[in-house]
């Protein structure tokens, strides 16, 4: 990447170039001897030399379409004069596999983390509340209510009691596809590291009935793993009664945790990006796959999703991938989501939303080839169906739309202890009971949403350091957070509404 007072070029055979700043008409551009041809707003592209009518245009050496007539140097270029095409991609796989340089065990980076009795590493220690169905949202929602900072102010060690209410869970076939990744999510919530204890309660008459919820996917229920059903307890308000007692049965046990230093290897984070812009791929992106290579070199698990954002640079992750079987099965996830959209206006078919196209991103192709830096340079470990319980270690694929909520709560629900979340527009998101923290692609957007970004990677554009020193910056903060800082979107109580698992289809 070569900065310059306007533009940006970011890889040698690209015949555009990005605005690093908003240039107006017959603007001089000293780069290209030539004045511009149109105005062209920050992280927008422009034409580096003559493009012809149907010549394939390049961002970062990568296709992101065709030009749709003549463009000459100087002219804008985005979807009024960008058509996306598809073509080839060899996938190539493991073509471009390196090893890892691990950090001896001895030396790698700790944070202050609650180690449970099985293990397993939580970054927060909350109490959550689970509804098999929507007939018991409202329910779940009271009895955390009660539980007001006041009530919790005995309870120094737990972060909260939260409900995680749904939308499901009747109305729909089973068995079947969503009936299981509704319960593999479910199951994920309830058996999350950062999650103390846990009580589902459900209607009694849902199809996702709670006693099949807990024995198929293996819960064992006990002090910190209880199970109400409206039907048979007595009603609305004696439920809420009873889920009350429950949590203050579970808030004594909860509050004997204690953080303790633990290897950054317990470390799984989930990798998000919404409301991404033309600087995200430049940025925050880039820098939070710097930052995700330093966590794998020191053990922990890097897990990039959102399928239809790697539409287009899959050969990107199916070169890295340890074997043909873990790139084949990446592939598949891809040609699953060909056929689920099928006939539709989304973005897997090209169409990328307003917020996208008005931060420079033309098409799928372009938001794509930001969105898979997130993963970094190492080797694709494992692809995972959504919310399936992640076991490998190091960087890994986990299926799922593109819609941010839907995303991350795969992401949790497969055990992700912390999401870093990359926007460029400004996406105020937070989640629980893994907490987020955003990342901002550039710095007038960080300073105008301070109070809702973590990190400012503007600063690379800026000038003012790389995206390898970016990377350990975001590797440290990292640390600080899974330590117990509070992200800016805890300190503004976001993540209540934010669990939403994915809805595959309602079909009664």
């Amino acid at each position: 990447m070569r900065p310059n007072p306007l533009l940006l070029h970011l890889h040698p055979n690209d015949n555009v170039y990005v605005a690093k700043t908003a240039l107006a008409l017959g603007q001089e551009i000293p780069e290209l001897g030539v004045r511009t041809r149109a105005q062209v707003p920050p992280g927008h592209k422009v034409a580096a030399r003559r493009i012809a009518e149907g010549e394939q245009v390049k961002k970062y050496d990568t296709v992101i379409g065709v030009a749709t007539r003549d463009l000459e140097p100087g002219d804008y270029v985005h979807s009024h004069n960008l058509k996306i095409v598809d073509y080839y991609r060899d996938p190539a796989f493991g073509a471009d596999v390196q090893p890892v340089d691990y950090v001896p065990e001895a030396q790698r980076a700790t944070f202050q983390g609650f180690v449970r009795a099985d293990g397993r590493v939580g970054t927060r220690n909350f109490i959550g509340i689970l509804s098999s169905v929507n007939c018991s949202a409202t329910v779940i929602r009271h009895i955390a209510a009660h539980f007001t900072p006041e009530r919790l102010a005995a309870f120094p060690n737990v972060d909260g009691v939260v409900a995680f209410a749904q939308t499901s869970g009747c109305g729909m076939s089973s068995p079947s596809e969503h009936f299981d990744v509704l319960r593999r999510t479910l199951a994920g919530y309830a058996r999350h590291p950062n999650l103390a204890g846990v009580l589902i309660v459900g209607l009694g008459c849902e199809r996702n009935q709670v006693d099949g919820l807990v024995q198929s996917q293996g819960l064992q229920e006990g002090r910190l793993l209880r199970t109400m059903v409206m039907q048979e307890v007595g009603g609305t308000r004696v439920t809420i009664e009873a889920g009350i007692k429950a949590i203050a049965e579970m808030l004594p046990i909860a509050n004997q945790a204690r953080r303790q230093p633990v290897s950054a290897s317990h470390l799984k984070i989930g990798l998000e990006c919404g409301g991404s812009d033309g600087f995200s791929g430049i940025t925050a992106n880039p820098a939070l796959g710097a930052a995700m290579d330093i966590l794998v070199r020191h053990g922990g698990t890097a897990i990039l999703s959102e399928t239809p954002e790697i539409h287009g640079v899959e050969f990107m992750l199916t070169r890295r991938a340890i074997s043909p079987a873990v790139g084949q099965k990446l592939l598949d996830r891809l040609a699953w989501w060909e056929r689920y959209a099928a006939g539709q206006n989304a973005q897997f078919n090209g169409v990328v939303g307003h917020g996208n196209q008005a931060g420079g991103l033309a098409n799928i192709f372009e938001k794509s080839l930001g969105s898979a830096m997130k993963g970094g340079t190492t080797p694709l470990r494992a692809v995972y169906e959504y919310a399936e319980p992640i076991t490998e270690s190091g960087f890994v694929f986990m299926d799922s739309p593109g819609y941010d909520p839907v995303a991350a709560t795969g992401q949790i629900a497969s055990g992700a202890n912390l999401i870093c979340f990359t926007t460029g527009r400004g996406s105020m998101f937070g989640s629980k009971p893994a907490p987020t923290m955003k990342l901002a692609s550039n710095t007038p957007m960080y300073q105008r949403l301070s109070e809702d970004m973590d990190i400012n990677c503007g600063l690379i554009v800026d000038g003012e350091c790389t995206v390898a020193e970016m990377g350990r910056r975001i590797f440290e903060q990292i640390l600080h957070h899974a330590s117990g800082e509070p992200t800016k979107s805890e300190a503004l109580g976001l993540g209540d509404n934010e669990f939403v698992p994915w809805h595959l289809g309602i079909v009664s």
